[in-house]
């Protein structure tokens, strides 16, 4: 059988978010990322590693590779992005925007069936693109858990036929109303600095305590804080997915809505939030509008961990006594390098001990969606990050990113462990007196 020209042709980058041929070719095949690598560790297979991904991505690239052949779509979704690659990377690797850049490019010439499309927009899009909307879901959802209706729709099996059970189990009890942005500050007696809090999505509804937990620290330390107004998710899902228009709307929206505060830190609670917004100006760099005011405003990001730990901290005013282990999310210890802030904060909180775990920093298998889309093999590194949580004998699991929270928590529930799982502000909190103990709070209505 003859074969045309035409059928010889191997489609390759083109358009927008093509991967930067530069940090492609600065990857030496040394091997030192392979330990690192969450997949590789799984599989054993060198496709599945960072290295074998950068092979895919240079074989399109130079036209050895299709960009549709389904091994190249298979592994860029594989991969967890957690970045663990880029922190051993001798030659300064920055892989992540890559596998960023390699799906953006696999969304615009790779027809999704119409009901992917749709699950995509209704999964990601419409409760993400707008706060006001995750709100509203969040509030339906804390009625439902205060109500009892989980065991109601799991006897029916409602829950099981609308794939609604992983993500069900998955989810928190929300003891608090959201915070909504603009409608609440924390000014303390004396005030020291200003910093301005960035919501998010999932941490100003599902962890709304945690933002105000922040917020309650935050001014025992003499710092006040407020939350602007017109902010809105950050886009990281959108990023991970390969949606990048979307995601550069919304990086535009919360530039514009930072940009009355003047030099104020943008405080985050979220690690993978605070690696995103770090990013806004790889995001906008080619944006003539934005370009400068994304840089601008990625220099005021910092994750709390990473703020306070930079500050000398008032002294807790209250015992904490038990045993804790620090489980490290992902875009905290590998995209921004903050590992030692996060203990040396536990360090200080009277009555602590913290315990550490094996394999502290290994991707926990949420990664946004991951979780979701691909559970067995985030379930198989749930599993073994809950082994090693238990392993430790603590009374608690700390972490710092709400992925992360809501990954920890069904691993150990599965693994049969009721162990609970907080966020490092809350024990802060806790050990300045709580709620209880609130410094001064203003309305901004």
């Amino acid at each position: 059988m003859s074969v045309s020209i035409v059928d010889l042709v191997r489609q390759g980058f083109s358009g927008d978010d093509v991967p930067d041929d530069d940090l492609l070719r600065a990857c030496v095949h040394c091997g030192m990322c392979l330990p690192t690598c969450p997949t590789y560790r799984l599989t054993g297979e060198e496709a599945s590693s960072p290295r074998g991904r950068l092979w895919l991505m240079r074989s399109v690239a130079d036209g050895r590779l299709d960009l549709l052949d389904p091994e190249f779509d298979e592994q860029m979704y594989q991969c967890l992005n957690c970045r663990a690659c880029e922190a051993v990377c001798p030659s300064g690797v920055h892989y992540g925007p890559l596998v960023e850049a390699s799906r953006a490019q696999l969304e615009q010439h790779r027809p999704r069936p119409l009901w992917q499309r749709v699950g995509r927009k209704v999964g990601l899009d419409v409760p993400f693109s707008r706060v006001g909307r995750m709100r509203a879901m969040v509030n339906a959802l804390r009625l439902y858990q205060r109500f009892g209706l989980s065991t109601a729709l799991r006897k029916t099996g409602l829950l099981r036929l609308l794939r609604f059970e992983t993500l069900e189990a998955m989810l928190p009890q929300i003891s608090q109303p959201p915070l909504v942005s603009g409608e609440e500050s924390w000014t303390p007696g004396i005030v020291d600095d200003h910093v301005v809090l960035f919501n998010g999505c999932i941490m100003s509804t599902v962890f709304s305590n945690v933002n105000r937990a922040t917020g309650r620290v935050l001014a025992h330390n003499r710092v006040a804080v407020t939350v602007p107004a017109a902010q809105q998710c950050c886009g990281a899902l959108h990023v991970h997915s390969g949606m990048m228009n979307e995601a550069r709307k919304l990086a535009r929206t919360n530039i514009e809505a930072f940009e009355g505060d003047g030099q104020s830190p943008i405080v985050v609670t979220a690690a993978g939030c605070g690696a995103a917004l770090k990013e806004y100006g790889f995001l906008l760099k080619d944006d003539p509008v934005y370009a400068e005011r994304a840089a601008a405003f990625t220099a005021r990001v910092q994750d709390v961990t990473e703020y306070l730990g930079n500050r000398e901290l008032v002294a807790p005013t209250h015992e904490v006594k038990g045993t804790v282990t620090y489980q490290e999310p992902c875009h905290l210890v590998h995209a921004q390098r903050i590992s030692v802030q996060p203990r040396a904060l536990l360090g200080q909180v009277p009555g602590l001990e913290l315990v550490e775990m094996k394999e502290s920093s290994l991707c926990c298998g949420s990664a946004g969606i991951y979780n979701i889309i691909r559970k067995r093999m985030a379930d198989e590194l749930g599993d073994r990050k809950a082994e090693n949580v238990v392993a430790t004998h603590a009374d608690t699991v700390v972490t710092a990113n709400p992925g992360c929270h809501m990954q920890l928590r069904t691993s150990l529930r599965r693994k049969g462990s009721a162990m609970p799982v907080r966020h490092i502000v809350e024990l802060l909190d806790e050990a300045y007196g709580g709620q209880a103990n609130e410094p001064h709070q203003s309305s901004v209505r």
